[in-house]
């Protein structure tokens, strides 16, 4: 069985506290026993949580290929032209 994860602690004590606040206030029980249930049943539920928080995916290192790199194509030249021909784009 993987160790849990810090999320996974925070989470799951959060819910155990906060859940066993609300339950007995809301309950408003003074028995022994019906404290011990509360408890119990706040216990089961941090676990729940807990268990329930999505994993850390192992990450996928993607592997580089080496650029394919292109010779420059030499602009040609006209005869007797001091600058190279550039032809004009279709609009």
């Amino acid at each position: 069985m993987p160790r849990p994860t810090p999320a996974q602690l925070v989470y799951g004590s959060c819910t155990v506290i906060f859940s066993t606040l609300a339950m007995l206030l809301l309950s408003q029980t003074s028995s022994g026993v019906g404290i011990a249930v509360i408890a119990a049943s706040a216990l089961v539920l941090g676990l729940l949580v807990a268990m329930t928080v999505p994993l850390p995916r192992p990450r996928v290192v993607a592997v580089e290929q080496p650029a394919q790199h292109k010779e420059p194509v030499p602009a040609t030249v006209a005869s007797g032209a001091s600058e190279p021909v550039r032809e004009r784009a279709a609009s």
